[in-house]
């Protein structure tokens, strides 16, 4: 008799369950959906039945929007600034992270709880002594830009590498050296194909942070000629006012801005899931 109520119970609970996780993602999804709807619509069409599908899939507003807002620049150069940091990341961090566990110190520790210890701090108690020191010796541009990313998602970076490459035998690299290979040989031979889940999870973490980030390019570019795709946007929809820009260019600049993020991760959210899993456990 108990077993059979213990069995109702779990099945009510797995219902409930579903039914709270069904609504977090309509939540989830219905901005994006509203988004990729709106963006086949002329300003009629939107301002009527925003809720409503396209009458027609039309790509002239999206051709529209890449033209009136000139996103084409920016786009390239958020590519850029993405691929740069977050290669950056990647090798800095592995690296970093690799060394701290084969150097068993109690300074390997220390540099360890350091990294950990800064993923606390809130990038707006440090902006402005930031950009202050990075104006004054001349990197308040691009590259500037690309070096901060690396710094600020280099600890969170470590902290994923770090519990994954414990888990790389000692045995495989000594093996490695015997046979004559040098130091970069092993790192990049040996070490970095057994933690590819966590590099998978480290490029696409950072690179949907830098590609969508705003704060940061705001502060270092502003209203320069090189702007990443969150400025353009940005300053097209302010540059005559905050409605000035209509809704049939609005909605497909935001979407030429997310698309790419979000095709990328559902195509590795599987290796995301599992990397950042394997990293925190071992």
């Amino acid at each position: 008799m108990n077993h059979s109520v213990e069995t109702a119970g779990q099945k009510l609970g797995k219902v409930v369950m579903f039914l709270v996780l069904l609504v977090m993602g309509l939540v989830t999804i219905f901005p994006i959906a509203f988004m990729f709807m709106n963006s086949f619509k002329s300003q009629a069409e939107i301002v009527d039945s925003p809720l409503a599908l396209p009458k027609e899939i039309t790509f002239k507003y999206i051709s529209n929007a890449m033209t009136q807002i000139n996103l084409l620049p920016s786009f390239i150069l958020t590519v850029i600034i993405t691929v740069l940091a977050v290669t950056f990341i990647v090798l800095l961090s592995s690296s970093a992270a690799w060394m701290m566990v084969r150097v068993k110190s109690k300074l390997a520790m220390i540099i360890l709880l350091v990294f950990t210890a800064s993923m606390l701090i809130p990038f707006q108690a440090v902006m402005y002594p930031l950009i202050s020191m990075f104006e004054s010796v001349g990197l308040k541009n691009v590259p500037g830009l690309i070096i901060m990313y690396g710094g600020f998602g280099l600890a969170m970076s470590t902290f994923l590498y770090h519990g994954f490459m414990k888990s790389v035998p000692v045995s495989l690299e000594e093996a490695a050296i015997i046979d004559g290979a040098n130091v970069f040989q092993v790192y990049f031979k040996i070490v970095m194909p057994l933690v590819r889940p966590t590099t998978v999870t480290v490029i696409i973490l950072n690179a949907m942070w830098v590609w969508n980030d705003y704060l940061l390019p705001f502060l270092v570019l502003g209203d320069s000629e090189n702007k990443t795709l969150t400025l353009a946007l940005y300053y097209a929809k302010m540059k005559d006012g905050p409605y000035s820009v209509p809704w049939d260019l609005m909605f497909p600049a935001v979407l030429i801005t997310v698309i790419p993020v979000i095709i990328l991760f559902i195509f590795l959210q599987k290796q995301i899931i599992k990397g950042m899993a394997d990293g925190a456990v071992k």
